[in-house]
């Protein structure tokens, strides 16, 4: 018996809104994948953005504090170069005062300067001319003044002066003509 007029036709589970629906499914699932992978991958970019900034971070540190000890050393340098400069500057003052002190009629030949005293070498008219114009203003300026005098060939006076001054201990200044 037959109810119908067309033949049969195979039945399926599939039908067209299974497959609609299988279709939907299987489009959101591949997006989902698709979403992980690509916040795997971003996750796994930032990681290795994040180390290298790390190691960046560390590097520049240690440049910032190898900088600093520079700029330390640099400094200290300055200084140094500053108190030479000084030193410098007060003995040119010196030189000059000492040789604003020397009177036109005495002539200096050599000057040596110690660490706490001064030997001049020069040739005087006689005695009295180099004991008031010069040995006075000496013996204002050092604590301990010696003189020596001995003939030159054309009738003046060579002379020799030590002058020392005591350091602050009070001990003596010894001679050193190195």
């Amino acid at each position: 018996m037959k109810y119908s007029y067309i033949t049969p036709r195979k039945k399926s589970p599939f039908t067209q809104e299974v497959q609609l629906l299988v279709s939907f499914f299987s489009i959101t699932i591949i997006m989902l994948f698709g979403t992980y992978l690509f916040l795997l991958y971003k996750d796994y970019n930032f990681q290795k953005d994040k180390n290298e900034l790390l190691t960046t971070q560390v590097k520049l540190k240690k440049n910032i504090a190898l900088m600093q000890t520079k700029i330390k050393y640099i400094n200290k340098q300055e200084a140094f170069a500053q108190k030479i400069q000084t030193q410098n500057t007060v003995l040119k003052d010196s030189i000059s005062n000492l040789f604003d002190l020397v009177p036109q009629r005495i002539t200096l030949s050599q000057a040596k300067l110690l660490k706490n005293g001064l030997i001049l070498y020069g040739v005087t008219p006689n005695k009295d001319i180099y004991n008031f114009m010069l040995q006075a203003p000496l013996r204002s300026i050092f604590q301990e003044t010696y003189s020596s005098f001995y003939p030159a060939k054309n009738g003046w006076l060579n002379f020799v002066s030590t002058n020392y001054i005591h350091d602050n201990i009070g001990n003596e200044v010894t001679n050193n003509e190195d």
